[in-house]
């Protein structure tokens, strides 16, 4: 059965689905890496493809962005699609100098400025945090291929554009990066029992002023996608 954002009908989409924000990157991840990729979803240009990497049956669909939007996409895939592994395939935003374009980071954890927990009415408050299996084989997948990465803490935040400075006090608490979606992805998948991963590539690092263009964020994050996609891989066998 399709949903109003999902057009797929049951069996369509693989148990294990990538998900970049940009249904474009879908598209470029579908084309560059899945064989024999068959789009299954088009509703509101939100992207979908099945295909097989290295013979394994994956999926990519696109997200859109913020908590809300993947709130929506991931929560269909898990309860309508049974899909049971969730690898979130991102662009993040440094706050160390540290970190230079293009470097891998993984989210062992995602804070958030974002309200979204509220649904639980939790008597406090919620840490998400990302599937170990998921995390242990995304780090073997980077060290084998020689890819540096980082893991760490991450903000999933409301705000693109905020004002002021108020990265500079989540730094102080260790956070890596800021990104828009990890932290829904992570409270659906824990509420449901599933497994979930935030894998980014740095787009732009706020403590230097570094960043890319928005076409080298589409398609230029291919040594990310590789970590993904092999990680989908081995959990899918």
């Amino acid at each position: 059965m399709s949903t109003p954002h999902n057009a797929a009908s049951p069996g369509d989409i693989a148990q294990t689905v990538l998900l970049p924000g940009d249904p474009l990157r879908a598209k470029f991840i579908a084309d560059t890496y899945l064989e024999d990729p068959v789009p299954f979803n088009t509703v509101r240009n939100m992207l979908g493809y099945t295909g097989f990497y290295r013979g394994e049956r994956l999926s990519v669909m696109g997200t859109g962005m913020g908590c809300p939007s993947i709130g929506i996409y991931s929560y269909e895939l898990i309860h309508f699609y049974g899909v049971e592994n969730l690898i979130r395939v991102g662009s993040c935003g440094a706050m160390r100098p540290e970190l230079q374009l293009g470097d891998i980071l993984m989210a062992i954890a995602a804070s958030t400025d974002s309200n979204y927990a509220h649904q639980y009415q939790l008597p406090g408050t919620f840490s998400a945090a990302a599937s170990y299996g998921l995390l242990k084989t995304a780090e073997e997948v980077a060290a084998e291929r020689g890819f540096p990465h980082t893991v760490g803490n991450v903000l999933s935040s409301d705000l693109f554009y905020g004002e002021g400075e108020s990265w500079r006090s989540w730094a102080k608490m260790g956070i890596l990066a800021v990104e828009m979606e990890c932290f829904a992805l992570y409270c659906n998948a824990a509420r449901a029992g599933v497994q979930a991963l935030g894998i980014f590539s740095v787009s732009d690092n706020l403590a230097t002023g570094q960043e890319l263009s928005a076409q080298q964020r589409q398609e230029g994050f291919t040594s990310m996608m590789e970590v993904a996609l092999e990680t989908a891989r081995r959990i899918s066998r």
